[in-house]
Parts: structure tokens; sequence; C-alpha cells
């Protein structure tokens, strides 16, 4: 039995229900979110709807198992274009077959074409797995912490 083709393409608009699913996978992973069905599906239309976002899925036999997503942002350390990686995940049955890694190079051939200079992500300190891929694929850890405060709504 051959083993299935994995694609990777940008979300369409009919996906949205499977990277739910795969958010939820990732916001039982990490500490510092919740999943609400409702917020991660309007924040997928809205990076749908933007032509300074993308969002790329891994396909296989009709199925979405894996996705990542990006925001462009103006650094001015740069002095151009960056990009905020937003989520990155495989269906854990998926896991080890370079479909992370094929994402992340078309996430990053897609920042090139914006004239990217720098690829930036959160990734939460106790997962070493995502820790171990990322540094595989070259990432680097900075000095730098992230700090966040909510507003009200």
């Amino acid at each position: 039995m051959t083993a299935p083709m994995v694609i990777i393409r940008p979300a369409r608009q009919g996906d949205i229900d499977s990277l739910t699913e795969l958010l939820k996978i990732l916001f039982t992973i990490e500490e510092d979110f919740v999943f609400d069905e409702m917020r991660q599906r309007r924040g997928l239309q809205m990076m749908l709807d933007n032509d300074r976002a993308c969002i790329l899925t891994a396909e296989a036999d009709g199925q979405v198992i894996g996705m990542c997503s990006g925001q462009l942002t103006v650094s001015t350390a740069e002095g151009g274009p960056a990009l905020l990686v937003e989520d990155v995940v495989v269906r854990g049955d998926w896991h080890g077959r370079g479909i992370g890694r094929r994402l992340m190079e078309s996430l990053g051939a897609w920042a090139g074409e914006k004239r990217v200079s720098r690829l930036q992500l959160l990734a939460d300190r106790n997962n070493g797995p995502a820790l171990d891929f990322y540094h595989k694929l070259g990432w680097q850890t900075t000095e730098l912490i992230c700090l966040r405060k909510r507003l009200s709504r």
C-alpha cells in the first residue's frame, strides 16, 4: 500500500472546520491559550480575508492534517516587513513525516515573496518536541520574552 500524497496548499473557506479542529489540538498543548471555537473561527476568517496573512494546509486523501499560519508586521529593527508565525500544528498520527517542515518551508517561501527578512514565533517553553522541531529547522532562541496585557472588550 502506498503512503498518501501530502499536498501543501493555501487554506480555503471550506477548511475552517478542519482548521478549528487543529487549533483545538494545539491549544490543549499551549498553557497560555484556551480553546474557544467561536473565537478561533473568527480569527481564522479574519486571516483568510487578509492579504497580509497566510494560512497553509497540509492535505492528504482530501483531509486537512496540518496547518501553519503567519501574518506580516512592520519591524523597525529590520526596516521592513517581518512575519509573525501564529499557528503550527500537525495531527499526531502524521508526526515524523516531514509535514511540519514542508509547511514551514512553504510559509517561508510566501514570506520571501513579501520581501520579509525575519520570521518570528512564540512557542510554549514547556513544549520540548516543538522547540526541538524549530531548532532542527534553524530557528534560534533570543533573549526576548513575551509579555501581554488583555484589554477588556
